[in-house]
């Protein structure tokens, strides 16, 4: 039962129990007035028990006023004398116990302890006066009998409602990590996906802008170009300033709760290489071995990689720049390489951005490992990555 049906419930479950309770102490206190008790007594009694169905209801909303009127209605009940036995065993009593239930479930640890103290003092103070109260040559292990029955009563009503309120405080806190981290996967996923598609679309087109600014021979068409390019290198930079705020690319794979990727295939990656070529961006393809099948994550690691590799060196070198991208088929793995020759030199300025963590990781939990080399002549990114038959 969801908390919106338990809540719904309430109120029927609430008058029937009022009811079952103020029956049968009607029944009672109607045949306590017949047997002989007085009629001060009777109004006096039954004006304590309505008090114990009024803190009852108040104790849903406000749980010490309400448990304060059931206090005050079960000392009025003990020390009212009732044909030799006493009050305080009606059936409206039991509200007393189900108010200490309600009140430890809504306030702190200490304070439930001081209601428990509360109920405590009441039960000795019954006994007492019920020991006052009964004859002299009556032995007095009753009255120790029913006081630790009522301390039994009480102390496992109270046990009972602190162990429940702190199952459902475990509960609510997985609850919220559990969306929290469901919310913390989204964001990742999405920032994932934007840096993947989105950046490395704008960077393409930047470099391939930067080349026709280069090749043409009008100055003002040059000088256009330039300026489109530096607008598109401005909105590479506010996207990746607004993917920092989604927060950090790995957090997707750590929680679990990333949906899967959309399923990418090795056979787009010629029309990839091709599309960031450019006069001033030599990019090649070459794929050696027989291709084996792969699994869906470690696909996606694979053509990612690729993008990741083309994207960086088009962003951080100048042209001309030449782009190799190698795929190296093995009966348990497959080598996915991306190497540039380092172009004319590193663009300056720019900030350090987190799309090789990324990379990192979904080649990580595709089961493979991830190296990137500086040699003299250039970067090498290098993801190695099992086959199925690898894995």
């Amino acid at each position: 039962m969801t908390a919106s049906q338990r809540r719904s419930t309430w109120p029927a479950t609430t008058v029937v129990t009022h009811v079952a309770l103020a029956l049968p102490t009607s029944i009672i206190l109607a045949g306590a007035r017949y047997l002989g008790a007085e009629s001060w007594q009777i109004i006096v009694v039954a004006g304590a028990a309505a008090l114990l169905h009024v803190g009852a209801v108040v104790t849903r909303r406000q749980p010490w006023a309400g448990y304060a009127i059931g206090a005050l209605a079960m000392l009025v009940l003990v020390t009212t004398p009732f044909l030799g036995w006493s009050p305080n065993m009606l059936p409206s009593a039991l509200w007393f116990p189900l108010m200490l239930w309600r009140l430890t479930g809504l306030v702190s640890v200490r304070s439930s302890v001081a209601a428990l103290a509360v109920a405590v003092l009441g039960i000795v103070l019954t006994e007492l006066v019920g020991w006052a109260r009964q004859p002299p040559d009556s032995t007095g292990w009753t009255r120790l009998a029913e006081g630790g029955l009522l301390m039994l009563v009480v102390g496992g009503v109270w046990l009972a409602a602190l162990l429940v309120r702190r199952r459902h405080t475990a509960g609510r806190r997985a609850e919220s990590e559990r969306l929290a981290a469901a919310v913390a996967g989204e964001r990742a996923g999405i920032r994932r996906d934007l840096h993947d598609v989105i950046a490395h679309t704008v960077t393409v087109m930047v470099a391939r802008i930067e080349a026709a600014a280069v090749t043409t021979a009008d100055p003002a068409t040059r000088r256009e170009l330039g300026d489109i390019a530096e607008a598109g290198r401005d909105a590479h930079q506010g996207l990746r300033a607004m993917l920092a705020t989604l927060g950090p690319a790995t957090v997707a794979s750590r929680t679990g709760s990333r949906p899967k990727e959309v399923p990418i295939s090795l056979d787009a990656l010629p029309d990839l290489v091709a599309s960031a070529a450019s006069p001033l961006h030599t990019v090649t393809f070459a794929e050696v071995g027989e291709r084996r099948p792969l699994s869906l994550s470690a696909e996606v690691a694979a053509v990612r990689t690729v993008q990741e590799g083309i994207t960086n060196a088009l962003r951080h070198l100048e042209p001309p720049v030449e782009v190799t991208v190698r795929l190296r088929w093995g009966p348990s793995e497959v080598v996915v390489e991306v190497r540039d020759d380092g172009g004319k030199q590193l663009r300056g300025g720019g900030s350090q951005g987190t799309g090789l963590m990324g990379i990192e990781e979904r080649v990580r939990t595709a089961g493979g490992t991830l190296s990137i080399d500086d040699g003299d002549d250039g970067w090498v990114l290098r993801a190695r990555l099992p086959t199925k038959e690898g894995a």
